[in-house]
């Protein structure tokens, strides 16, 4: 029986009375056993059980992993190629990219981005992949060691999609079908599926309905974008005489089971509709912003009742996966547009954590430290000077406006160490992997572009 001492850290729980407290932290076969001070040399081991090995976090927070609600890992290896454009003009440039993936660069995209997400303290993803090649983005997770949920994305219509990404919506369905049976529940459920229509302008209200109709007798989540532009938002009520949230809930996907992407354009029902059926908001700043889609009101939903995550979508229009830009972004907008006077590092904090575990339906397995939970954990390092704060500064404040994802030590994902020291630690096949990704990545990415269509 493996077990893991994190010892002398300020851990922040997130746990109901969300304590932090200077403590220990005990991961026995991958899960948190114990929270408390002093637990070196006071738990029992059987006999012939190996040590526990003990890491030293002395002035360091030890945190729950970032959980990111939304982001394309087919799109890594497009970042700065569809630079100067609003969000029409940009699918339109990657569209082509992501129909011109074959199996291994679309693994090696997906790879590009799971180290990069590990790196910088993300141990759990809400995935959205293109419509082929997604076996190859689940072993690129499967080999990275973070814990994801995803699917392919479904597109059954669209003016503007090529042809290498057209298809029928029973092939959709089809395919999605097959990657469920494939890949639900494996790695000892570390990776879980989940339906991705795309968005509205490029599903069938047939498809829609499908999805609605599977997710709700299968269990599964249902991930898609919503209200990101106010294009968007005009054409949904030209075509169907409401709002992308009202459409959906008309089909009968809102729900607790729905997780939404943006979310920026809302009208006033739309609010209400999102907490009313437990809807579940993903804000991307920096992605909002770098396509000129406009800011969400995310203090309005909060408000209400709605429950908020974070992604960083994808790094083609945000150009990094960093979950600490995206908190600092978040709650720097909200201050500008709901005021200063609220807690807003504290709420994007936990957005970033709990609140990503609550939108995936999976906050008894991770998302604070606490006994019975899975160790996905991480390590932060606030001794630099970028990070000094006061004597009373508070934890979640430090966090989000000073810390930088160069300050991650270490990351556990189930208690198994994937970063140590800032640097990835995999299997010996995941390591010859990612060297060959940092490698071969610009040759891949000339055959890619050599063959668009």
């Amino acid at each position: 029986m493996s077990a893991t001492l994190l010892a002398g850290g300020t851990v922040i729980t997130m746990n109901p009375s969300r304590d932090v407290l200077p403590a220990d932290v005990l991961i026995e076969d991958g899960v948190i056993t114990r929270v408390g001070q002093n637990l070196a040399g006071t738990v029992p081991r059987p006999p012939g059980a190996p040590e526990i090995q003990t890491l030293g976090v002395e002035g360091m927070y030890v945190l729950p992993g970032f959980i990111q609600t939304h982001v394309h890992l087919c799109q890594t290896l497009f970042r700065g190629l569809a630079e100067g454009v609003k969000l029409g003009d940009w699918l339109d440039r990657i569209w082509t990219l992501e129909a011109a993936h074959d199996p291994e660069s679309m693994r090696f995209s997906a790879l590009l981005g799971c180290h990069e997400l590990l790196k910088s303290g993300t141990t759990c993803v809400l995935d959205m992949g293109s419509v082929h090649h997604t076996d190859d983005v689940f072993t690129a997770v499967q080999l990275s060691g973070i814990r994801a949920l995803g699917g392919k994305a479904m597109m059954d219509v669209g003016d503007h999609v090529p042809p290498g990404l057209k298809e029928t919506a029973d092939e959709s369905m089809s395919e999605s079908l097959r990657l469920h049976s494939k890949w639900h529940g494996a790695d000892g459920g570390r990776i879980r599926y989940a339906f991705a229509p795309r968005f509205l302008e490029s599903c069938s209200e047939g498809l829609l309905r499908s999805v609605a109709e599977k997710a709700r007798e299968m269990g599964l989540l249902i991930h898609s974008h919503a209200s990101e532009t106010a294009a968007e938002l005009e054409d949904c009520k030209s075509r169907h005489g409401m709002s992308p949230v009202k459409y959906l809930k008309s089909l009968g996907l809102a729900g607790r089971n729905l997780v939404l992407a943006h979310c920026v354009h809302l009208e006033d029902d739309d609010f209400r509709i999102l907490a009313e059926t437990g809807t579940k908001v993903v804000h991307c700043p920096s992605c909002n912003l770098k396509l000129c889609s406009g800011i969400a009101d995310v203090g309005r939903l909060v408000r209400l009742g709605a429950k908020v995550s974070l992604g960083s979508d994808g790094a083609a229009c945000n150009n990094n996966l960093d979950m600490f830009h995206e908190m600092r972004t978040a709650a720097l907008l909200q201050s500008y547009l709901n005021g200063s006077d609220y807690p807003w590092a504290r709420l994007f904090l936990e957005a970033a954590t709990l609140g990503g575990a609550e939108a995936l339906g999976i906050s008894d397995v991770v998302g604070s430290i606490e006994p019975g939970k899975k160790a996905d954990l991480i390590v932060v390092d606030v001794s630099g000077e970028h990070a000094f704060c006061g004597i009373d500064c508070d934890p979640a404040t430090r966090i989000v406006f000073s810390a930088r994802s160069s300050d991650v030590r270490h990351v556990l994902v189930e208690g198994r160490p994937v970063v140590t020291q800032g640097e990835l630690r995999l299997s010996p096949h995941a390591v010859q992997l990612a060297r060959e990704v940092t490698m071969r990545a610009p040759e891949i990415l000339d055959k890619l572009l050599s063959r668009r269509r």
